[in-house]
């Protein structure tokens, strides 16, 4: 089988691909209609350009009832409730987005284990038993031996536990696996290779093609949940859609025994960023894309975290979302009060855990703060 750097770049998919433009642009509403008419849940490159399409933007109506359907008969009428804990915001990488950016001139903070467990702590008595770890590239502070050590003392109370931190290769995660960590959330950020380049100025994330292949890392060493996404606004969103959907597809297939998941991080103001970025996703836009995501994949997790406002998270409950994020703190430190250490993006959606249970039950759903899963799962 292939890997998801070649097929990307045979289907002209890391690039600027006028071929998919013209096609998605050259959609009409006859064929909208006649996608809409399949049964939801088969993806293919070509039904996502059209669901995707400015001529499937006159009916997103219909496409959020159909979501909203395979949804609740895939996942019931449950959303998982996770929280991120930051542990360290130094990065040696150079991103032209990003609060955490090498250049930043702030004072920079990191955990200790210690440290990490009193943030823990104040996250599990809010009832998660979900915990996301966060970190900037800081490998020689949060390694694999901290990670680990930091994972063996979470177990004791978090049913699961997942990392969205830098790359690492096949031993680490291997290491961080037998560890208690199953599962990794990674954005590609872009997969245009010329505007990838031009946002990773300087530092090992630079590496388009290490990057690409982390789930697949990952994957191998045992890691069961494989989160992947791209950050909304760094490229045309049409046509990272399409190369995300095919590296989800290319993973479903060859790591079968993994779910998949995808993020829709939109940019947010951080700290140090100038605000000029040419690709902003509006509202309408991210709503198309995940619901043409979910009418492809069926069994996908679908993940929106507290950059979102209030109101719009609200309104995308009863959709396609299956995961939430809620109280979360983006700096290092953040649930026991620390102030002075710097967030990588501000959040939107401020509300408290037990408020963001409340919105759930009124709208008819179930807040679960257990991942289940990891109570059956042989290791």
């Amino acid at each position: 089988m292939l890997d998801i750097a070649t097929i990307l770049s045979e289907n002209q998919l890391d690039g600027d691909s006028g071929r998919w433009d013209d096609i998605i642009h050259s959609v009409s509403a006859t064929d909208v209609e006649r996608q809409l008419d399949c049964a939801p849940g088969k993806y293919s490159a070509q039904r996502l350009a059209v669901l995707i399409s400015p001529a499937a933007s006159n009916y997103l109506e219909i496409m959020a009832q159909q979501a909203h359907d395979l949804t609740k008969q895939r996942f019931g009428r449950t959303i998982q409730l996770y929280a991120p804990l930051y542990l360290s915001n130094h990065c040696v990488n150079r991103c032209l987005y990003c609060g955490y950016n090498t250049d930043g001139d702030f004072e920079r903070t990191r955990l200790s284990i210690e440290e990490a467990l009193s943030d823990a702590q104040i996250i599990a008595e809010e009832g998660f038993r979900h915990i996301l770890l966060v970190s900037g590239e800081d490998t020689k502070y949060v390694s694999v031996e901290y990670l680990a050590e930091l994972a063996g003392e979470l177990r004791k109370t978090f049913s699961s536990i997942s990392i969205e931190i830098y790359p690492m290769d096949t031993d680490g995660y291997k290491a961080l696996f037998d560890a208690g960590i199953d599962g990794i959330t990674l954005y590609q950020e872009t997969y245009n290779r010329r505007h990838y380049e031009h946002y990773h100025a300087a530092g090992p994330k630079r590496d388009y093609d290490f990057r690409i292949r982390t789930h697949d890392r990952a994957a191998t060493a045992g890691m069961r949940r494989l989160g992947i996404g791209t950050l909304l606004g760094l490229c045309d969103w049409r046509q990272d859609t399409m190369a995300m959907a095919e590296h989800a597809a290319y993973l479903m297939k060859k790591y079968w025994r993994s779910q998949v998941s995808f993020s829709f991080p939109r940019l947010r103001p951080a700290l140090n960023v100038a605000d000029n970025f040419e690709h902003l996703v509006s509202d309408t836009e991210m709503v198309q894309m995940m619901l043409a995501l979910r009418l492809c994949f069926a069994d996908a997790g679908i993940v929106l975290s507290t950059r979102e406002r209030a109101d719009f998270r609200d309104n995308l409950l009863k959709l396609a979302v299956t995961r939430l994020s809620a109280g979360s703190k983006t700096n290092p430190g953040g649930y026991s009060g620390k102030s002075d250490s710097a967030e990588q993006f501000q959040i939107d959606d401020d509300r408290t855990p037990e408020q963001m249970a409340g919105v759930i039950k009124n709208a008819g759903m179930e807040a679960v703060w257990k991942d289940w899963d990891a109570s059956f799962a042989a290791k």
